[in-house]
């Protein structure tokens, strides 16, 4: 049975880090390349960071570089999402993707709220 469970979310100051991670089980997880996304309340799903299957290649959401890093640990199966210097506009619900050429998996998502 294919998981990605992600957790990290949370509430945090406008400025301030989390570190999302995404635990996956049940596929080949080197095989797939890996993604966050997010959605805020009203918006459409929009692509946050990806990084390939062998993390050879990153790439990021313009409105996130330079203070998002994604990374991989294919010996865990599991991918992070370290975000610093937060805003309240990062606010979404934050969802692990796994894809290889047609096929896709999706998480749960975890709540990131950046508040004062």
């Amino acid at each position: 049975q294919v998981q990605l469970v992600e957790s990290g979310g949370g509430l945090v100051q406008p400025g301030g880090s989390l570190r999302l991670s995404c635990a996956a089980s049940g596929f080949p997880f080197s095989d797939y390349a890996m993604s966050w996304y997010r959605q805020a309340p009203g918006q459409e799903r929009e692509l946050v960071a990806g990084i390939s299957s062998a993390a050879s290649d990153t790439n990021y959401a313009d409105s996130v570089k330079g203070r998002f890093t994604i990374s991989r640990d294919n010996g865990k199966n599991t991918v992070y999402l370290q975000m610093n210097r937060l805003k309240p506009e990062d606010t979404a619900v934050y969802y692990c993707n796994a894809a290889r050429r047609t096929r896709y998996y999706w998480g749960q998502g975890t709540q990131v709220t950046v508040s004062s």
